[in-house]
């Protein structure tokens, strides 16, 4: 079962995981907008609606750079003209701006063989706004630097809610792939022994599949 103030959307061909979450004070975090804009955005004003707060800041925080997770990204800063900041890792930056074509289609490659997936559907995705590192803090998340599936793979982790997100790092019941370019089997290996180590009862809201814990995974 979700947390009350989160919100789940499934978006696009390869059901990414969009999370909305809420800070309090009209800031929000959109998580991984992959695809599904318009959904995307009638969540947000639904959201405005039920809660009666107008939004501040719309964070669209991005574990990391694939383009499932990034898609959307062009419309939902359109339909909110300067409430928008998008944040990345600094080593998952090169997904964004005036690269992001280039080195997506790299990996769509590798896991389609082909670029036509993106070819269709692609919109210039603009640069990121904030480079997060290892300990940034947007609102009450914290960054946890995940390496593995990418470079530049992060959790956004809400410590006195005991709630994270972490992208393609875990699942339930797996994890992300690390045969894509910047993957490392090794790197995956030792971020989901971080996890691991963390407190079992952390909900984890995944990029793909069902939220579950830290403590039903590390079995």
């Amino acid at each position: 079962m979700l947390e009350k103030n989160v919100i789940q959307l499934v978006v696009g061909l390869i059901a990414t995981n969009c999370w909305i979450y809420p800070f309090g004070d009209g800031d929000v975090a959109v998580i991984d907008p992959g695809d599904n804009a318009k959904a995307i955005v009638r969540a947000l004003e639904k959201y405005v609606k039920t809660s009666g707060q107008q939004i501040s800041t719309i964070y669209i925080l991005l574990t990391h750079g694939h383009f499932d997770h990034t898609g959307a990204i062009p419309q939902i800063v359109s339909a909110f003209p300067g409430k928008t900041k998008i944040a990345i890792h600094s080593q998952d930056s090169e997904f964004l701006g005036p690269n992001a074509y280039k080195n997506n289609s790299l990996g769509i490659k590798v896991a389609m063989g082909s670029t036509a997936f993106i070819d269709a559907i692609w919109q210039d995705l603009p640069p990121a706004d904030i480079l997060l590192e290892e300990g940034s803090v947007i609102g009450c998340l914290t960054v946890l630097h995940l390496p593995g599936h990418s470079l530049g793979s992060a959790a956004f982790y809400d410590k006195e809610a005991k709630v994270i997100f972490t992208g393609d790092t875990l699942f339930k019941r797996g994890y992300g792939r690390t045969d894509l370019p910047g993957g490392s089997t090794d790197q995956l290996f030792k971020s989901l022994r971080r996890l691991f180590e963390m407190d079992s009862e952390i909900k984890v809201y995944p990029g793909h599949g069902q939220a579950t814990t830290i403590g039903k995974e590390n079995r």
